[in-house]
């Protein structure tokens, strides 16, 4: 942890908030403090999508959208630019036309950075960029568990002999051991699959699964106590799909559902982690050219702001 006072985002009341670095929230860039405690990371890669394109462009929508995010977050109270020092990693470099190559060059980025103390919050990006952000997690952490927010399981095997698509990362990530078994969880599934095999399969990978149908009979109350039963005092990764979300709240994504969570479910999910060690987060599946007023970039921004505040909140404890 820093132990020097944190270099602390623009202040609004000095440079308004659309004037000044385009960073996540008007951070400091990582490259002006040197070292931060938490980091956003962004990785504009989309070249692994089976439908819409453009997430690519994910990350600088997201942090547009946060500029009106404020120091405070009073659902965790924690002001996390003041207990640690917070910085804008900036985009790694990945290569558009192959991704072997591409998902090499953001391991490689995103390891560099974790095995430095830095805690990120990687934004996508398609989903296939889970897949090396968990890899650099277990270069720190080992096997993790995994609560996975998406509309879709994403534990296929391949897409037209692709094995890297955005569909495939968790079941590549349980064939690397980079998961504990039956510590994983998918929330929010929902809509059609291919087969009801697709299931089975996936439970035999390790998985359990909140469908949106249950958080629709049950409450997100009984959601949360799930979570945190299946994933106990182990380190947890969490990665999330907007797409999770309804496309009323979210319609900039690639692949989108009906029938979804609402913003105000996957926040309150989010923040009831609080308590578990979460070692690694992505946002990813942001798709701007479909997005209207910017309605899902700012829920990417919001539970991006969620992320930061568990870290804070847990080097704060």
């Amino acid at each position: 942890m820093t132990t020097s006072s944190p270099v602390p985002p623009e202040d609004p009341t000095v440079l308004p908030r659309y004037a000044g670095w385009s960073t996540f929230a008007r951070l400091p860039r990582l490259e002006d403090v040197g070292h931060a405690d938490i980091a956003v990371v962004g990785v504009p890669f989309d070249s692994a999508v089976t439908y819409r394109p453009g997430a690519r462009f994910g990350p600088s929508a997201i942090r547009s959208a946060s500029r009106l995010i404020r120091g405070y977050n009073p659902a965790l109270n924690v002001k996390p630019f003041e207990v640690c020092q917070a910085a804008d990693a900036g985009d790694v470099p990945c290569n558009p036309f192959d991704i072997g190559a591409a998902i090499s060059q953001i391991e490689e980025s995103l390891t560099r950075l974790a095995t430095a103390g830095t805690r990120l919050v990687v934004l996508g990006g398609d989903h296939s960029v889970a897949l090396p952000a968990l890899r650099a997690v277990h270069a720190v952490h080992g096997p993790v568990a995994l609560v996975h927010f998406d509309a879709h399981l994403d534990t296929w095997d391949a897409y037209y002999g692709a094995e890297l698509t955005h569909g495939t990362p968790f079941r590549r990530a349980f064939e690397e051991n980079l998961l504990l078994p039956e510590r994983s969880c998918h929330i929010g599934i929902r809509g059609s699959v291919y087969d009801p095999a697709d299931f089975a399969d996936d439970e035999r990978l390790g998985f359990t699964t909140v469908h949106c149908r249950d958080i629709e009979t049950h409450g997100i109350g009984p959601v949360i106590e799930r979570v945190h039963r299946r994933v106990g005092d182990a380190p947890v990764y969490v990665s999330v799909d907007i797409d999770v979300l309804d496309p009323a709240h979210a319609p900039g994504t690639g692949t989108p559902e009906a029938g979804g969570m609402t913003s105000r479910e996957l926040l309150q999910v989010i923040r009831s982690l609080s308590g578990l060690t979460v070692v690694g987060a992505d946002v990813v599946e942001v798709s701007p050219a479909y997005d209207h007023a910017e309605i899902t970039a700012v829920a990417a921004a919001n539970v991006t702001w969620e992320f930061l505040s568990l870290y804070a909140k847990a080097v704060g404890s």
